[in-house]
């Protein structure tokens, strides 16, 4: 049996799965976990990457890995290879003004679009580095490569020491701000405007390789062990899924995620669509919202139930919960754009001050966010055949069986999973085969549910959206 490894290095800890690289069976599984905060010491990924691989059994047996991790994080070194400062991560908003800066300098989002598909928001490296030339000129001045965390725990694989050996690949460089997925190239122009003139023709950014080519040897594994390129977290996870055209993930976590697999490029210069790329060689439109899971722990908390209690009161409600919504900006909200806005509940009457409509309205809610980042991607010409619906949420019966009444299409729900973990380990076995599609390996199995859509659950929810300033 020929083995490969996949890690997932995300915000909160890191997992390492090792399968089999034929017919994708797990063999064993690690995971170790991360410092919290939205800056982190590079080092700390290290620690926990070695540390997780050691739960899982070592990888001294493996004959390739590839990494996937948390997207955008800004990971800066010197000419030694040396960290600069700790990595600013996606969740680090301290550079919304600079996002903002960067959108008018380049003369509005539509630029932004055209240029790189996507408009930056705080979570994009471009901005992270805006921010950093403006607070930390002393440290900026030191900046002489950029990686992400993904890219940065792949050249430590590798043990090359020169930060011009690094490599990356299209999914994860998509989310820089300034790599764009339909040319396929960096845009140096904007790593300038972000650094300031000058600056960029000094730092190195990895090459970007192609989706099954090999990024090396990881040397601090087994002798002649593969690298893969690797990728960000959202390609690793449609990769792992086994996401094709007319698919998409929506993902119930710490945020929303609705992404889809798409044979050609967007650019949407609204900025509500982020014009990502995949880890196949195609496309990965993708939307964002910061309120998901947290909301049922929220509704769940002011009920006094656990989550099953929350999902019983939930289906005992009418769709629709007789009018009563709950948008839930619990934390602000990425999309719709509205940072500094609160929570609401509109349509409180003695009939709807229940715990069961309440529940009901807080599952609509959230799934009502996700059902608009879904139009918004159709609305960049991309086919939607399936929900595959994924993330803690999903283990949310309530959740699951009012998604296709919300979404409007059919939800697959597949087994709870590493997916991300397992997309890199199919994106290793892949650079050992080659071929021009990752090996299929059987994809896990999946509930299908299917309701009639009611769409005047959407169309109260928007209603109220419209209504209600939201601000805190």
């Amino acid at each position: 049996m020929v083995l490969v490894a996949g890690v997932d290095s995300s915000t909160q800890s890191c997992k390492v799965v090792v399968r089999d690289a034929a017919s994708g069976e797990l063999v064993r599984e690690g995971r170790a976990a991360h410092p919290d905060g939205t800056e982190v010491d590079p080092r700390h990924w290290w620690a926990a990457l070695e540390s997780a691989a050691a739960a899982a059994g070592g990888l001294a047996d493996v004959a390739a890995v590839a990494v996937g991790a948390q997207q955008h994080g800004m990971v800066a070194l010197d000419a030694a290879g040396d960290v600069v400062r700790p990595a600013l991560l996606w969740n680090d908003t301290r550079s919304a003004a600079a996002a903002a800066e960067l959108i008018a300098e380049l003369g509005g989002p539509g630029e932004w679009a055209a240029a790189v598909g996507s408009v930056p928001v705080a979570s994009f490296t471009v901005t992270k580095l805006r921010w950093l030339a403006r607070h930390e000129p002393a440290a900026a001045a030191r900046v002489a490569a950029v990686l992400l965390p993904h890219d940065w725990l792949t050249w430590r694989l590798a043990e090359v020491g020169d930060p011009a050996a690094a490599v990356t690949d299209r999914g994860d460089a998509s989310g820089t701000g300034y790599w764009s997925p339909a040319a396929g190239g960096y845009r140096r122009d904007l790593l300038e405007l972000a650094l300031g003139p000058g600056q960029d023709d000094r730092v190195v950014l990895p090459r970007v390789a192609d989706p099954a080519e090999s990024a090396g040897q990881a040397r601090l594994l087994a002798p002649g062990a593969v690298l893969g390129p690797g990728t960000g977290d959202n390609a690793a996870a449609a990769l792992g899924l086994g996401a094709g055209p007319g698919d998409v993930v929506v993902s119930v976590g710490t945020s929303g995620v609705v992404s889809a697999v798409a044979e050609r490029p967007s650019a949407d210069p609204t900025g509500i669509v982020a014009g990502f790329a995949d880890a196949t060689g195609r496309f990965l439109p993708l939307v964002c919202t910061l309120n998901a899971a947290r909301v049922l722990d929220a509704a769940a908390a002011m009920l006094g139930v656990d989550h099953e209690g929350l999902s019983r009161l939930a289906l005992s409600a009418p769709s629709g919960a007789d009018g009563l919504v709950l948008l839930p900006y619990l934390d602000g909200e990425r999309t719709p754009d509205r940072p500094d806005a609160a929570g609401a509940l509109h349509g409180l009457t003695h009939r709807t001050a229940t715990p069961a409509h309440l529940a009901r309205a807080a599952v609509e809610g959230v799934l009502c966010g996700l059902a608009a980042g879904l139009d918004a991607v159709r609305a960049e010409g991309v086919e939607v055949r399936r929900a595959l619906l994924v993330g803690g949420g999903a283990r949310s019966e309530a959740l699951r069986r009012v998604a296709p009444v919300v979404l409007g299409v059919p939800v697959d729900v597949p087994e709870p999973g590493e997916y991300v973990a397992d997309g890199a380990a199919r994106q290793a076995a892949w650079v050992l085969a080659g071929g021009a599609e990752p090996p299929a390996w059987r994809s896990a199995g999946t509930l299908r549910v299917e309701a009639d859509p009611d769409p005047a659950v959407r169309d109260r929810y928007t209603e109220v959206s419209d209504l209600v300033a939201c601000r805190r």
